[in-house]
């Protein structure tokens, strides 16, 4: 952006340079200062200023917002006048008029409303205060943000302009009193200059700017002795003692300048309203003594209301300069590596996290768009969505692997490394966009996801355990609504239709009304009226009576631990229940439909809608019931709004990641939140990437990640990165067994070419799934410390025979992002490539059609077959209007077919689907090949046995 927007510090040339204008010369009499004529030019000027903003982002306009306590007339006046200036310019300008019985509490939250408002770039509160109750001025015009203090009155822009800091807002008056000057064509540096007056509005200010224009100034006051015989040694005189006319020709200096700040009211019988405005300087002797002089009116005043306008372009014109802004601040964080490399948790405590505060700047986001959670990690608001509307996205980039060995590829270990590579080597912005992990696999087997070696997100610990508690509000939200469902079935077991209304719909203090969730379920049964007491008997036990099918409820209560004893419960045993029981089972949080809603809303409204459509179960005519039938949408959407605000982290080289939501990669999309990648693309600016990693293989996370996820956000990835290993590789050309504890096998710590080249089809298959979509497809070669060059030159040359874009071995584990800039180069270039981006298949095919178009082309089977009763689940989510929603096949990720055992590529299978059920909030149907858990089990000894909290140290040990 051109630098005339960008204010960092005002050049002292612009300030008390020369260049005047020409003035109105009397006879034997000082010059006339204009400020009329001056203030007039100076609107002039920003009115252009203004339109040039607008023609970069044309929805873009300056916003000064005038708070006013109670209602005097003078004070209308004024504010009249700023608007009407504002106006002219081209500045929306808008009164804000408070009660005079506000409180200073009140006043205060009204004031940080304005702070936080994107659109608001100027604020300033019309003083005096017209209040009922005391309310400390200082306070309040504290309370304005530095960086909107449009008039310059507070403490840090009062302290910036005491030790000549000219970056912040200048107060008005004095400002003007400069610029009248200025344009007087009078030389202020050397001058001789007497302040008379130490207000702080006017005097001490106009002072300090003087003497910052390099002349040597002198401050008079009520106790000052002998201030006739100063004033007449000034050179430049600026009064403002508020005593009317105090200051006569005597006290003057021949060819002075006398700018008088003074406005009083005088008695004066020839003047129709009986009185006239008179300034501190007496006008008529003054005039013929000085050099130049300023009128009353006519002179200061006008350049008041100009300079004030002048500082809320200034500020426009900084956050548009910050929203137009291509490339961050950001600072990265040095890595030294070490040799051997050290585990995972001794790298992550070797590097000292950049405060969480200061990486949120550097990356462009605002301090109201932050909330700390301590300072290694933090919320962003869903606000900066708006403020950012208009810029352009950047690239867009999904991390996806092959058929992985039981230990894993390292996609979240490549991830990491790549963009600390973009970011802290190649100098682009880039934010990784990672999903929450669970606490059943980091108190299980697999441990943590934060990547690995020295490619990770830090701090760790944190990033594994709670975070900010995203997890527990989808389990406390998907568990409010287990609990109502099977209290409603309870209560319509054990009443009448007539009771189990009037408890529906009580009368309190004699009258009875619908809430606005029963009013949708009313309109939702074709019922029209509002009034309870309407209903007609049938009507009220058609509202009153959900009539649930308990053999179709599909909704399960969830806990974030492995808990196999949970796969199979019974509930309802308490005799309080009366015999109402039913089998049913636990999974684990991050199973829930909810977290999938999460990851896939777009805003609060969507999310609300989503909550609202997930289907519970059927009723006993066919019908699906909903979390909205259930009366509890708002309830979880309340428990769940801060959780829809994504959380901000860092890697271990100080770049932005952003880690939100964490839906199964198996029964749901297994990608992070919409609104985390929206975020990033945004923050990232068209030269920008973000990176985000798809759940297990490609034909599982990422071709959900395009079909579900893509459909949803309308947004098309530039490039897709697949991560492979030799290990992996030699797994699927028939290696031995790779199981987690046990040692490997010599094969795969051995070179061994043949081996390599008979897994290599299932690479194949992978690198077609991402060309199927259009995407340039670079596959990254994860390097183990065993691995050979050979084996590697073979990997990268099958790669590249078959199509994909690059291949390239990678060593982020061992060396950081030094280790991924091959990798950095080759996706930059992918992204550069053009966008071909497409979907897999058209949401107006049948469900059958759909799941045999992703089994053929992504895991290379031969035809789906449906067992009887998925047959019937299609049939009937088909009749309910839910045939035209994508698929989420949940299938295992050992494997492409439908059975883990079977490793390679295998071609022409059948693929045989179970069942069917639908998640209608998250909006798609899921289709179950084989027995998937949603609740995993403990082993015989999981990593609870290795994690202790040290007493003295307060650190978590043997966590990874």
């Amino acid at each position: 952006m051109s630098s005339k927007f960008s204010y960092q510090l005002i050049p002292e040339e612009y300030l008390f340079g020369d260049g005047a204008e020409p003035a109105r010369k009397m006879s034997n009499e000082a010059k006339i200062i204009s400020g009329t004529a001056v203030a007039k030019n100076i609107r002039e000027e920003l009115r252009g200023e203004v339109t040039s903003m607008t023609r970069l982002l044309p929805k873009f306009t300056p916003g000064l917002r005038i708070v006013q306590v109670g209602g005097r007339e003078d004070s209308n006046v004024y504010i009249r006048m700023k608007v009407k200036a504002a106006t002219e310019i081209g500045i929306e300008a808008v009164h804000v008029q408070l009660p005079r019985t506000i409180t200073e509490v009140d006043l205060l939250d009204k004031i940080n409303d304005l702070n936080d408002d994107p659109r608001v770039h100027g604020i300033i509160v019309q003083m005096p205060l017209d209040c009922d109750s005391p309310i400390d001025s200082h306070r309040i015009t504290d309370a304005v943000a530095p960086e909107k203090d449009v008039d310059g009155l507070h403490t840090v822009n009062e302290g910036r302009l005491a030790i000549g800091d000219l970056g912040g807002f200048l107060p008005c008056t004095p400002w003007g009193c400069i610029e009248l000057i200025r344009r007087a064509g009078v030389e202020i540096s050397g001058a001789r200059a007497v302040v008379l007056g130490r207000s702080k509005i006017v005097g001490t200010p106009a002072a300090e700017l003087l003497k910052w224009a390099h002349a040597t100034v002198t401050v008079c006051h009520s106790k000052t002795r002998n201030i006739e015989e100063i004033t007449r040694s000034a050179d430049i005189l600026v009064v403002g003692i508020g005593v009317a006319e105090m200051v006569k020709g005597s006290w003057i200096k021949p060819g002075a300048v006398v700018i008088d700040c003074g406005i009083n009211v005088k008695p004066d019988p020839s003047k129709a309203s009986g009185s006239r405005l008179v300034g501190d300087v007496d006008y008529e002797e003054a005039k013929k003594v000085a050099g130049h002089i300023t009128p009353v009116p006519g002179g200061v005043g006008p350049m008041t209301v100009a300079m004030l306008m002048k500082n809320t372009v200034r500020s426009a014109a900084r956050a548009l300069d910050r929203q137009m802004r291509t490339q961050w601040t950001l600072e990265p964080l040095p890595l030294k590596p070490l040799r051997p490399v050290p585990s995972d948790i001794v790298i992550a405590r070797g590097q000292k996290p950049k405060d969480i505060a200061l990486l949120a700047k550097e990356i462009g986001l605002e301090s109201r768009e932050v909330s700390l959670y301590g300072n290694k990690k933090a919320k962003i608001s869903l606000s900066v969505l708006d403020r950012l509307a208009d810029k352009e996205a950047g690239s867009y980039v999904v991390v996806a692997g092959i058929t992985p060995t039981p230990l894993g590829e390292g996609k979240s270990t490549s991830l990491m490394g790549l963009v600390q590579a973009l970011g802290a080597h190649k100098k682009r912005n880039v934010i990784a966009a990672l999903r929450q992990p669970s606490q059943g696999p980091t108190f299980g087997i697999k441990g943590g996801a934060a990547g690995g070696g020295y490619a990770q997100v830090i701090p760790m610990e944190e990033f594994n355990l709670h975070l900010t508690g995203d997890i527990h509000a989808v389990s406390a939200a998907n568990n409010l609504l287990a609990a109502q469902l099977d209290t409603r079935i309870f209560h319509e077991c054990t009443q009448k239709d007539k009771a189990l209304y009037e408890r529906l719909v009580p009368r309190i203090k004699g009258q009875r009304k619908f809430s606005p969730i029963q009013l949708r379920r009313l309109k939702r049964l074709g019922i029209e009226k509002t009034d309870p007491d309407a209903l007609t008997e049938e009507e009220y036990g058609a509202f009153a009576r959900l009539d649930i099918d308990p053999e179709t409820i599909m909704w399960e209560r969830v806990v974030d631990i492995n808990d196999r004893y949970l796969r199979s419960i019974t509930v309802g045993q308490s005799p309080t229940e009366k015999g109402i029981s039913r089998e049913t089972r636990f999974s684990i949080a991050v199973a829930s439909e909810i977290m999938a809603v999460l990851a896939l809303s777009r805003c609060l409204k969507d999310m609300k809608h989503r909550l609202a459509d997930m289907v519970v179960a059927f009723d006993r005519s066919g019908k699906p019931v909903t979390a909205d039938d259930l009366g509890v949408t708002g309830a979880l959407a309340v428990l769940l709004k801060d959780a829809l605000e994504p959380n901000l982290m860092q890697s271990l080289e100080g770049t932005p990641v952003l880690v939100h939501a964490g839906p199964f990669a198996n029964i749901a999309h297994g990608c992070n939140s919409i609104i985390a990648d929206e975020i990033g693309l945004k923050l990232v600016g068209k030269d920008g990437f973000v990176c985000t990693e798809a759940g297990f293989g490609s034909d599982i996370g990422m071709e959900k990640f395009c079909n579900i996820k893509c459909r949803t956000s309308g947004r098309k990835p530039n490039a897709v990165v697949l991560v492979t290993t030799v290990r992996a590789i030699k797994m699927h050309g028939g290696g031995a067994p790779v199981t987690p504890g046990a040692p490997l096998n010599k094969q795969y710590t051995e070179e061994n070419l043949e081996l390599l080249e008979k897994g290599l089809p299932n690479l194949l298959q992978h690198i077609a799934n991402g060309q199927a979509f259009g995407m340039p497809v670079v596959v990254c070669i994860n390097v183990h410390v065993t691995d050979t060059q050979a084996e590697h030159e073979l990997l990268k040359s099958a790669s590249l025979k078959a199509g994909a874009f690059a291949a390239v071995v990678s060593t982020h584990w061992s060396d950081g992002g030094a280790g991924a800039v091959e990798l950095a180069d080759a996706v930059i270039k992918a992204c550069e490539k053009g966008n071909n981006f497409k979907l897999l298949y058209d949401l107006e095919l049948p469900l059958l059609d759909k799941m045999t178009k992703i089994a053929t082309t992504m895991y290379g089977a031969g035809k789906v077959v449906l067992s009887a009763n998925a047959q019937e689940k299609v049939k009937r989510l088909t009749e309910a209007g839910f045939g035209n929603l994508p698929i989420c096949m949940s299938k295992t990720s050992g494997s492409l077919s439908g059975d883990a055992k079977i490793k390679g590529a295998p071609k022409g299978f059948t693929l045989d689907v179970e069942d069917v059920y639908v998640s209608a909030g998250a909006g798609f149907v899921v289709a179950m090949c084989g027995e998937i858990t949603k609740m995993p089990g403990l082993s015989t000894r999981p990593a609870i046995y290795d994690i202790d909290l040290n007493t003295e140290t307060g650190q978590i040990e043997g966590l990874f």
